[in-house]
């Protein structure tokens, strides 16, 4: 397919017929960058529409009812997401006995400013989460690149994102190497989603 042809294409084409909510908490907007990178990364398979980023304070439920994939993210505090996520944990009680979101993918990330600061506690509160609702997990099966502050992965976490952010502004931390693996998980989600759409969707 040629680019002019691919231009062309309407939604009811070859575009995935699926979407993406990355629903976070960020105190000083270092956890919201990590989103946002999450995001960017699944744009270069979704359309802007198909792909938002979500803040607790801000919920738009019905765009994560009918999403096919939700993307957790909280900072770390004292070994557990913040107070402020917990709550919107404890707000989709009636969508968990209802089974509302069974089925859905899901996905997570932890940033904190030790290199390891508990994140794989959050992971798995998160995954454990969302286990109870009954989604299906996916991880970040990225082998890590080296431990420098440019690699891939460099924390070597595969139950899901882990990134570090230091005492500065969210545009200086977290470092290129954590965000460009935030891109790369985005990307990445996003292409597990469409492979496993329903087959009447693919066309």
């Amino acid at each position: 397919m040629n680019i002019s042809a691919k231009s062309s294409l309407t939604p009811t084409d070859n575009i995935p017929n699926v979407s993406i909510a990355v629903i976070f908490h960020s105190n000083y907007g270092h956890t919201k960058r990590v989103a946002e990178a999450i995001v960017q990364g699944a744009h270069q398979q979704l359309p802007k529409s198909q792909a938002k980023a979500v803040d607790v304070h801000d919920v738009d439920w019905e765009y994560l009812d009918q999403a096919d994939l939700l993307v957790f993210g909280s900072a770390v505090y004292m070994g557990s997401v913040t107070a402020e996520f917990k709550t919107f944990m404890d707000e989709t009680s009636k969508r968990w006995y209802q089974r509302t979101w069974e089925g859905k993918w899901a996905a997570a990330f932890a940033n904190s400013g030790g290199l390891s600061g508990d994140k794989l506690a959050v992971l798995q509160q998160i995954s454990l989460y969302a286990m109870q609702h009954g989604m299906n997990w996916i991880g970040l099966p990225l082998m890590p690149t080296g431990h420098e502050p440019h690699d891939l992965n460099r924390l070597s976490s595969f139950l899901g994102l882990m990134t570090q952010s230091l005492d500065g502004p969210p545009e200086e931390t977290p470092g290129s190497g954590d965000i460009d693996t935030a891109i790369w998980f985005g990307d990445h989600l996003a292409k597990t989603i469409i492979k496993h759409q329903p087959a009447v969707l693919r066309g």
